[in-house]
């Protein structure tokens, strides 16, 4: 019996000593990390996505998978600017095609407000429709999810479902209809997540509604309709996925969360950084690297875009479960307290500041600050996006990554900070003041933040070069 034991204990270490050295298996990222012991944090995570089908084309499908699903009264969720373009069209012949009753809403707000997402809930009411497909960016797709939600659960109060501290964050127990989710840009992953982004305009911050229950059925990845996107709108949608890969990898480990929910139904969409959404966010983030530049510079590069539609929805299947930190947190009231800024490409008629430019002005000071806190990963992502680091130190990594996502942005004429969209260091209290509600993402920063240092970050993110 001691001999067998003994010859199992061999024959493990042998095979710890010959483990995988394949270059996606082999990282610390994919290994199993220990059971910290901070007290009542979680033990435990899982990935929540939706379905994804990629291909050139593939829109053409979606009257089918309705048939499939025997719907009888679609809602097809759109706004204006989209409702004339060839992946709204594409939508219509397949509709058509298949004779799929439904009706149009194309009324979605670019950048939604709890306004307009309340707007598109009453609509989504009267119809009493069996299902729904959202074709756009972020803001179509978050606010069909949220039309879908309150439209299962008519009694609720709009707040009842927002993140807390703004709402009272209730768990979904309702059952949802089917939503086939289109994009259109390549950023926001919302075709993977569980997570509607809208301004409360009471409080000029955004906020949102995240559960895994409001998450598409389906999403739809058709790299044809990245064609048409805009130079400026490519960029944009692009540095959120940057930021989206960034954040969700250098993210507080699942494990050293809390509380620890004493229900499963209670743990958050945002996790933390965990092994399984690490492998997508490093995957997105490599993409970003070979290819954005090339899809803003060169609308006709295909492989470009379509990858970059692809880095979308793998970076949407990483921070849909690990999160985001201080990027998104700050960005929230970049965006809802925006003055006159109009930005180049977006046919609009209201003051904007796009989600994915909101987001990467504070990246350079966010990830110099966080980088004292698991420097390996930050020096380990600015490798990534070309930084040499053969004779770097480890604790200059946040300085390593903030210097070369300062260059990665300059040659991609991104404004020149926070000042450049309108802002200056008199609005500095109130962006910290937008940014305190955000505990659900700002928790998930690996370092601690008072209010001081949020200060010092926006004043650092006021001018870039």
């Amino acid at each position: 019996m001691a001999a067998g034991r003994e010859r199992a204990a061999r024959l493990l270490r042998q095979l710890q000593r010959a483990a995988c050295r394949c270059p996606s298996h082999c990282h610390t990222y994919s290994q199993v990390p220990e059971r910290p012991t901070l007290g009542n944090t979680d033990y435990a995570f899982e990935m929540a996505i939706s379905n994804i089908r990629y291909g050139e084309g593939v829109t053409k499908e979606i009257g089918m998978d309705l048939q499939n699903l025997g719907a009888g009264r679609v809602c097809l969720m759109t706004d204006k600017n989209l409702s004339q373009l060839p992946p709204v069209n594409a939508v219509l012949n397949s509709l058509a095609k298949y004779g799929i009753n439904f009706q149009m809403y194309d009324n979605v707000r670019v950048e939604p407000t709890d306004q307009s997402f309340l707007d598109a809930i009453t609509f989504a009411k009267k119809g009493k429709f069996d299902a729904y497909v959202a074709v756009g960016g972020g803001s179509v797709i978050d606010t069909c999810k949220a039309a879908n939600l309150y439209a299962s659960s008519p009694t609720s109060d709009f707040l009842d479902y927002v993140n807390a501290p703004i709402g009272k964050g209730k768990p979904v127990t309702v059952p949802l209809k089917p939503l086939i989710a289109v994009p259109t840009t390549a950023g926001t992953g919302s075709e993977t997540t569980g997570v509607a982004i809208f301004d409360f305009k009471e409080l000029k911050v955004k906020t949102g509604i995240a559960s895994r229950a409001i998450k598409p059925t389906l999403g739809i990845i058709d790299p044809l309709h990245t064609l048409s996107m805009p130079e400026r709108i490519v960029a944009n949608s692009g540095f959120d996925v940057l930021c989206h890969a960034l954040e969700s990898y250098t993210a507080l480990p699942y494990n050293m969360r809390g509380p620890c929910p004493s229900n499963p139904i209670n743990r958050p969409a945002y996790q933390g950084s965990n092994p399984i959404s690490d492998v997508w966010a490093l995957h997105a983030l490599r993409i970003v690297a070979k290819y954005l530049k090339r899809a803003i510079r060169n609308p006709e590069d295909r492989e470009a875009r379509a990858n970059m539609h692809l880095a979308s929805a793998f970076a949407g299947i990483g921070f849909g479960n690990a999160g985001v930190h201080l990027c998104h947190g700050m960005s929230y009231p970049i965006s809802g307290l925006v003055k006159t800024y109009k930005p180049k490409d977006y046919n609009v008629d209201h003051s904007l500041v796009p989600h994915g430019l909101s987001v990467v002005l504070t990246s350079p000071a966010v990830f110099a600050f966080t980088a004292q806190i698991r420097p390996e990963r930050h020096l380990e992502a600015a490798e990534i996006l070309g930084a040499d680091i053969r004779t770097a130190r480890i604790k200059d990594a946040g300085f390593i990554l903030a210097d070369t996502l300062r260059k990665f942005l300059f040659d991609l004429n991104v404004d020149d900070g926070l000042a450049a969209i309108g802002y200056s260091k008199a609005d500095i209290p109130a962006l910290v003041k937008g940014t305190l509600p955000q505990e659900r993402v700002t928790k998930l920063s690996p370092r601690p933040q008072t209010e001081e240092d949020l200060s010092a970050l926006f004043e650092a993110s006021m001018k870039l070069y």
